[in-house]
């Protein structure tokens, strides 16, 4: 097959939309807690709990809708940890991140082994279908990348226009945005600055566990060990590639998506029996980086990002 017939397919852009929901998520989550002025390390960590809980949720008989809201839950308490360590006692945000992440990992695994003792395969459950939305699902190559997905990359796609309304349109946007900009502005505005970088970390990590439910959820039927992969990383990554702007952002990740779902293509070509296929697995995060190089040096950080406030100090 050629590759350019390979990039013009619908199965393509299919796999792609799909690859790239998780991410929206997770990046979505990501640029919420930055844009508050706070960087969020632990998002790795909260996807797998979110993919966990999420998943054993629906697996003890709860519906799928139900799962998705344990796993927004699950993700906004270790939220709450990372904010409640970070913004008033003003710990570093490095450190706390990475612990998070750490301790979220080992806690699921645990919790994972203390459910299912014995089980030595992943149970299965009845995931999300695919959705075909009436008349726009028969459009050609849109129809089927965009409109035969589950209900949840329907929501991920309309939760960027959720982000970008609440932070460019609405008081508690601008809020959020001056938080991570100029929280002296903010608290002299009679305002909470902990109050509102606690309660964006809390709503960013309920999304970033959303986006590892959709693992479990929805592009796979059950939980296994190592299944997030690193995709919290390139989540961070995305969020400059977008600039800290939702719209940009969805491009990325879409890009890097696209990106991965050619690789996988590109190794049952007759370049994937001579190439050795590890080639073709660092290939997306090789393309991201350059892409990433190429958009950061106009990307313009949030002002106080990591900057602890402390009410009175200037």
């Amino acid at each position: 097959m050629d590759y350019l017939d390979i990039v013009l397919s619908a199965s393509f852009w299919t796999a792609a939309i799909r690859i790239a929901s998780p991410l929206i998520f997770a990046t979505m989550g990501e640029l919420i807690c930055e844009r508050a002025g706070v960087l969020n390390l632990g998002i790795e960590g909260i996807m797998v709990v979110g993919a966990f809980a999420g998943w054993m949720s629906v697996y003890a008989g709860c519906g799928l809708w139900t799962g998705v809201a344990v796993a927004f839950g699950a993700g906004m308490m270790f939220g709450l940890l990372h904010g409640v360590l970070t913004v008033p006692f003003g710990l570093s945000q490095h450190v706390v991140g990475l612990g998070i992440t750490l301790f979220a990992t080992s806690m699921t695994y645990y919790s994972y082994r203390l459910a299912l003792p014995e089980v030595t395969s992943p149970p299965k459950i009845e995931a999300f279908q695919p959705w075909p939305v009436p008349v726009l699902s028969d459009l050609p190559l849109v129809g089927p990348a965009l409109f035969t997905q589950t209900p949840l990359t329907y929501l991920a796609f309309a939760l960027v226009g959720l982000v970008s309304v609440v932070l460019y349109r609405t008081p508690l946007g601008l809020a959020l945005r001056a938080a991570g900009e100029n929280p002296q502005a903010v608290d002299a505005q009679g305002l909470s600055v902990a109050g509102l970088r606690i309660g964006a970390v809390m709503a960013g990590s309920g999304l970033m566990a959303v986006g590892g439910a959709f693992l479990t959820m929805s592009a796979f039927n059950s939980f296994f060990f190592e299944m997030v992969n690193g995709r919290g990383w390139i989540c961070i990554a995305l969020v400059v590639f977008g600039s800290w702007r939702p719209g940009k952002a969805l491009l990325g990740a879409i890009l890097f998506a696209g990106f991965d779902a050619l690789q996988i293509r590109v190794q049952q070509t007759p370049l994937g029996a001579v190439v050795p296929y590890q080639i073709f697995l660092m290939m997306p995060y090789i393309l991201s980086i350059l892409a990433l190089v190429v958009m950061s040096r106009r990307a313009e950080v949030p002002a106080a990002l990591m900057l602890p406030f402390n009410k009175g100090e200037r």
